[in-house]
Formats: structure tokens, C-alpha cells, sequence
């Protein structure tokens, strides 16, 4: 830059250089300046656009040069086919005109596309917000809600349109517009258009035509905090121990919760290598239904992380020890006292991993026998603890393909028949 200001300082007399070096504070005059800021590491810089040409006159590939330069390829092809000089009508790649197209395309403000196009934008919002029409082609209404700024809630009417998402749009536009390269957007450019301000392309309240509904945009660090605090990598099911895996050692077991109408909910233990079933009763609490929740107190509905914890302890404290290793659960917080429910029923935890019901598949295949008796939609609290005791022991009576026909309760029994021998036998 100070050989650039030398050479056009030799043409300007001395005291009017001067003026100017002393008006900008020491910096060259703002004529001279670059037309945007430096750019950050994150891009290319014009040292390297000095190197890509030098190498493409080479011949070097764009592999090559990417390699060279530490960058992705899809970078060296993309710079070369937005940035090259085109005034010759070829694509002759040079540095100094890369920069150039780079820092006029990095200038902001810079409106929006679909402030820019009126077709496009008349597309988008037909297809974002149009009228639902019926077969015969006359316009259905729906219900009549009114813009409130917000969300809307759960359980109320929404908006009837359209209601393609920005990738449905986005997407399609190339099919409607094979030809027409100004008909394309990003679904990212139409989400920034209906949640940032001062766009100016999209009216706001055709936020409540996306399905979500959301007028604000779901910050990433919101969704990164949103895990389980009461998980950590050290209980995480490829923690497990092999045997579990192996079902060769009974002791291990699976957990889950079955769901009814009003937030009922029964508890349910499958151990891995019998099919053993023990059900968790989990009866409502006192005002379920009648009094407001206390904030951060318990859950009335009797399936919270107290509760089931106690319900656990209580039922697999009655089994020998060597049956009490292991406890797979899903990350559900109905689990958050893991640690406490460790201490008081000396068994192990671990969670499967998110979305991922297989790593559970004897309770998965468990609790769709047990829909034979709680069916789905039914409320479950009407079940008492020895009724569904006797639903376990009916679930335990039945002999199962998997044990060469025997029943749960028959293989728990053989093993611990063959651990007492086994006991007696060391000690004599």
C-alpha cells in the first residue's frame, strides 16, 4: 500500500500531499482507500487469488491449488467461476480482478433479492401465503384469525394458505423457471426476509402462514443449551458393559415409559436376557386435575423424576443383587435422578442416544405387548398397583419363541437356581 501512495504521491505537489497524509491522521487519502474492509481469514485473500492465478496459468488443477492453499476445492471452483475477468468474454482468471468483483460483492448494505424483483417476490408470498382453493377452484377461507404479533398457541385456529416451506419454494423454482436465472432464491434468504428487520421484501404476519408459526427465529444457542444437564458422556450407553450387549448375564435391564390419556403413565422394566417385566405403578398425585402446579415443584400427573425414581427403587430393591447391574432408559427427564436412584437401588445407569428407540428394542417390543392391555388414548390411572402387577405376571407367564419356549419367569428362575449351585459350590 505505501508503494501504491509513493507512486501516485509523484504526481501531486508536496504541500498538497501533505494536506492530505495530515487530514486522514497518517492514512492515504479516502480516494485511495480499499473499497471494503479487510476481509477476515474466514475468505480468500488476494495473496492467495495471486496464487490460484499463478497456478491455473500452470495448469496446476483445481485439486492441486486447493491443497496447496489449505482450502476445499468447492472454494478454488466457486472463486474461479464468480471472480474471473470476463471482459475478453472467456474466464480468464486474475488476481487483481478477483479482488475487485470480491469486495464490490462484500459492500454492505445491500437490498435484498426479493426487494429487487417484483416476480419473485410475488411468487414466494402466492406460495407462502395464497388462498386454499377447493377442487371446483372456489377459495376456502377457514377460520378467521387475527395477527397478533405472535405465536400462535397450541390447540387454536390457524391460518389457512399455501403454506409451502421456503425450501418447498426455493426448490421448485428451477422446476417453474428452468430458463430464467433471476427466478432463484435460498430458503435461507426467505426465512432472513420474514424474521430480520429492515429487509423489507416480506410483510411480517406471513410468519403465521410457516408452520411453526414462530415470528422470531430460534437463536442456535438456545437449541445448543436445550440437552439434558443430567447427562454426561461417562453414562452414555456405548459405555455400557459388553455383557450387556451379549445378553449372556442376566441383571441388565431396559426402561421406559407407556403414556395414556391425561398424562397417565405405568412404568415399565425388561430385563435383557429373560424378558423378565416388572410395571412401576405411578399413581397421580393429590390435586392433579384441581390445582395449579407449583412452579418447579413436582408433576402432578405422578411420572416425575422423584417419582419414578422411588417407584424404580422400591420394586428393584426386592431382587438379588446379581440381578441389579445395569438400567437402560432413554433421555427422558423422568430420569434426571439418575445418580440418586443409584445410590438407593445399587444399579448402574445408562441413556441411549437421541431418537433412538432400537437401543431399546426388548422394552420397545415389550411395551407394544403390554398395549394388549393398556391401550393407547385410555387413561392408565384408573389401573391400580395390583392390577398391573397382574398384567406383569401374566406378561410373565407366557412362553416366548426367543427362550426356546420357555416363559420369563422360567429362564429368571433356571439362572438363579444355577447361581445359587454356583455359589454353594465355592464356598464348599
Amino acid at each position: 500500500m505505501a508503494s501504491e501512495v509513493a507512486a501516485i504521491g509523484a504526481g501531486v505537489p508536496q504541500a498538497v500531499g501533505t494536506r492530505w497524509f495530515r487530514k486522514a491522521g497518517g492514512m492515504p487519502p479516502a480516494m485511495f482507500a480499499r473499497s471494503a474492509k479487510p476481509l477476515s481469514g474466514r475468505y480468500l485473500s488476494f495473496a492467495e487469488r495471486e496464487e490460484i492465478a499463478l497456478l491455473r496459468v500452470q495448469g496446476t488443477t483445481m485439486q492441486e491449488v486447493a491443497r496447496q492453499l489449505g482450502r476445499a476445492a468447492s472454494t478454488i471452483s466457486r472463486e474461479l467461476r464468480r471472480n474471473a475477468a470476463t471482459r475478453s468474454g472467456g474466464l480468464e482468471y486474475r488476481a487483481t480482478t478477483a479482488q475487485w468483483h470480491a469486495e464490490r460483492a462484500a459492500r454492505r448494505p445491500k437490498q435484498a433479492k426479493l426487494a429487487r424483483s417484483a416476480a419473485l417476490r410475488t411468487y414466494v408470498e402466492e406460495r407462502l401465503a395464497g388462498v386454499v382453493v377447493a377442487p371446483s377452484g372456489d377459495p376456502v377461507p377457514g377460520p378467521v384469525v387475527s395477527w397478533k404479533s405472535r405465536r400462535h398457541g397450541p390447540r387454536k385456529n390457524r391460518r389457512w394458505a399455501n403454506a409451502w416451506s421456503p425450501d418447498q419454494i426455493a426448490g421448485r423454482l428451477p422446476v417453474d423457471f428452468p430458463d430464467d436465472e433471476t427466478m432463484r432464491i435460498s430458503h435461507e434468504a426467505i426465512y432472513q426476509a420474514l424474521f430480520v428487520q429492515g429487509r423489507g421484501a416480506l410483510r411480517r404476519e406471513l410468519t403465521a402462514c410457516l408452520r411453526t408459526g414462530r415470528v422470531l427465529r430460534m437463536p442456535r444457542a438456545r437449541t445448543r443449551g436445550r440437552g439434558k444437564t443430567f447427562l454426561s458422556p461417562e453414562i452414555m450407553i456405548n459405555q455400557r458393559p459388553a455383557e450387556a450387549a451379549d445378553r449372556i448375564v442376566p441383571g441388565h435391564w431396559e426402561g421406559d415409559l407407556i403414556l395414556g390419556l391425561g398424562s397417565s403413565a405405568i412404568g415399565t422394566l425388561v430385563e435383557r436376557t429373560t424378558r423378565f417385566t416388572l410395571l412401576l405403578h405411578l399413581p397421580r398425585m393429590a390435586g392433579h386435575g384441581h390445582e395449579a402446579r407449583v412452579k418447579n415443584g413436582p408433576p402432578l400427573a405422578g411420572h416425575g423424576a422423584e417419582a419414578v425414581r422411588d417407584a424404580i427403587t422400591r420394586t428393584i430393591v426386592t431382587l438379588p443383587e446379581q440381578l441389579r447391574r445395569s438400567l437402560t432408559w432413554d433421555q427422558g427427564a423422568e430420569m434426571a435422578q439418575h445418580a440418586r436412584l443409584k445410590i438407593d437401588a445399587g444399579v448402574r445407569v445408562y441413556f441411549c442416544d437421541p431418537h433412538s428407540p432400537w437401543q431399546r428394542g426388548t422394552n420397545e417390543n415389550t411395551n407394544g405387548l403390554l398395549r394388549q392391555y393398556f391401550p393407547k388414548g385410555t387413561d392408565l390411572s384408573i389401573h391400580g398397583a395390583d392390577e398391573i402387577a397382574a398384567v406383569a405376571t401374566a406378561l410373565n407367564s407366557r412362553p416366548r419363541k426367543t427362550l426356546d419356549w420357555k416363559t420369563p419367569a422360567e429362564a429368571l428362575d433356571q439362572f438363579l437356581l444355577s447361581a445359587d449351585k454356583d455359589r454353594v459350590a465355592t464356598t464348599a
